[in-house]
């Protein structure tokens, strides 16, 4: 009987390791182009400042990639926002299911009943 009350705890821990395993991993990519964006805004006000024709159409180019890192860290965010809504849905999925047993007790989620 408690083979069947704990058979899902493992299973459980190993996804909300994965997930963390996630989400930190796009925390520390978004945080990187977010730091090369700092370089990118320093190097493009720095041309800009100088007035310089080559360095003012470098800033061009410079404009474009960091549009493409918001573009890039915006994609991330919104990866991190579905694997969060997927992990909170899987585990009230595993709630609802029974799969995971509150205070070593069997027993599924009461449902009310909408009259």
């Amino acid at each position: 009987m408690e083979d069947n009350l704990f058979s899902g705890i493992g299973n459980d821990t190993q996804i909300e390791s994965k997930v963390v395993q996630t989400f930190q991993k796009n925390f520390v990519q978004a945080q990187n182009i977010l730091d090369q964006n700092k370089l990118l805004i320093n190097e493009i006000n720095q041309n800009h400042e100088s007035k310089i024709p080559d360095n003012l159409s470098r800033n061009v180019g410079l404009i474009r990639e960091l549009n493409n890192n918001f573009r890039r860290v915006v994609d991330l965010y919104a990866d991190l926002s579905d694997s969060f809504t997927k992990s909170m849905e899987g585990s009230s999925e595993a709630e609802s299911t029974g799969t995971i047993k509150s205070g070593g007790r069997g027993g599924q989620k009461r449902i009310r009943s909408s009259n």
